[in-house]
């Protein structure tokens, strides 16, 4: 995996331009990914450990790991994506 990988701050999908979701005036959005992110607001309501929850089965079906290694990592990185980083709504 390259070292100068971009990550969606809300779910940690791998980025890159054509997965940028946007903002309100429709210009490009460097932070989310366009599942999670359009038009300036997030496309869901949800929590962190939600979005973790949906997040696993689809990084276990698209990737080697399995559901614990995408539970433990997920766990782990999430805290830091700047969507959950200062939020209540953990």
């Amino acid at each position: 995996m390259e070292m100068n990988m971009e990550f969606c701050q809300s779910c940690a999908m791998p980025m890159t331009e054509e997965f940028y979701g946007t903002n309100s005036d429709e210009s490009k959005n460097k932070d989310y990914c366009m599942y999670c992110y359009d038009k300036g607001e997030f496309t869901a309501d949800i929590t962190m450990e939600e979005m973790i929850e949906f997040c696993v089965p689809k990084m276990v079906e698209n990737s080697e790991f399995n559901e614990k290694q995408a539970r433990e990592m997920m766990n782990e990185m999430f805290p830091k994506l700047k969507r959950w980083k200062n939020n209540d709504n953990k």
